[in-house]
C-alpha cells in the first residue's frame, strides 16, 4: 500500500443591557469550548495515528471519525480520516473527507499531496476497469 502522510451550539438570549456586560464572557467561554473540542479531537487524532502505525485501520478510522465529530473544523483530522477510508477501500468516503479537508485548509501542501495521489491512483484503477 502506498504511503500517505498522517497529519495528524447552544443559543443564549440576552436582554440588550446584559449583552454588553456579558459579551466578553461569552467570547471567552466560546473560545474555551473550542479549545477543549480541539484538544479532545487532537487526542483522538494522535491515538488514531498510533493505531494506523500498528496497521489497525478500523481503530484508526474510528478515532479520526470521532475527532471530526468533536471538531468539524480540524482539517488534519479529515485528512487522516480520508487516508483511513482509503486503506479500508471506502473510496467515495475518502473523496468526501479529502474535499472537506481541502475546503478547511485549501493551502495545505500535505493535504493537497495526499489528495492528488489518491486521485492519481483512482484514475489508474478506473482506466484498468474500462479496458
Amino acid at each position: 500500500m502506498l504511503f500517505r502522510t498522517l497529519a495528524l451550539t447552544a443559543a443564549v438570549v440576552l436582554a440588550p443591557s446584559a449583552y454588553a456586560a456579558s459579551s466578553s464572557a461569552l467570547t471567552d467561554a466560546a473560545r474555551h469550548s473550542d479549545d477543549d473540542a480541539r484538544s479532545e479531537a487532537k487526542a483522538q487524532v494522535d491515538f488514531g495515528i498510533k493505531a494506523a502505525q500498528a496497521e489497525l485501520w478500523k481503530e484508526a478510522t474510528y478515532r479520526w471519525e470521532k475527532a471530526t465529530e468533536l471538531d468539524p473544523t480540524y482539517a488534519e483530522a479529515w485528512n487522516n480520516l480520508a487516508i483511513g477510508y482509503e486503506y479500508q477501500g471506502r473510496f467515495e468516503d475518502a473523496e468526501a473527507a479529502y474535499q472537506r479537508a481541502l475546503k478547511l485548509e485549501p493551502k495545505s501542501v500535505l493535504i493537497r499531496q495526499n489528495y492528488d495521489l489518491f486521485n492519481e491512483i483512482n484514475l489508474r484503477t478506473q482506466r484498468r476497469r474500462d479496458r
